[in-house]
């Protein structure tokens, strides 16, 4: 192999070696992604009424902190609904205070890009 050949090789690999170990990071969760332009904080939303229930919401396509917060404040619209996501295990547990829909559940999750594998 000649010098210049070598040069490229051994960039390409410096570029491989960043892309993999962001794409790592990525997907374990850490740092931001899914194109939003700045982090999306979270709401701190509570119920207003006494609780009445509890939901698990198995959701997938969540990446990062960015995911997390859009599906809690998703969900969080919904009149009577409070969530918390779990990324790690990829669900969210959402309690209400008056009857809440699972489909009204589904289409504030689906609306942000995620889908929703069940809800119990």
């Amino acid at each position: 192999m000649n010098t210049s050949t070598l040069i490229v090789l051994l960039i390409v690999l410096v570029i491989v070696g960043f892309a993999l170990k962001n794409s790592i990071g990525h997907f374990k969760g850490e740092g931001g992604c899914c194109d939003t332009g700045g982090t999306v904080l979270p709401d701190n939303k509570t119920l207003e009424g006494t609780k009445i229930g509890e939901k698990t919401v198995y959701i997938e396509g969540m990446h990062c902190e960015n995911c997390k917060n859009r599906v809690e404040r998703a969900i969080n619209r919904i009149d009577g609904a409070v969530a918390k996501v779990n990324l790690k295990k990829n669900l969210a547990v959402v309690s209400y205070d008056r009857k809440i829909a699972d489909d009204d559940i589904r289409r504030a999750v689906e609306e942000q890009d995620y889908k929703v594998i069940s809800i119990q």
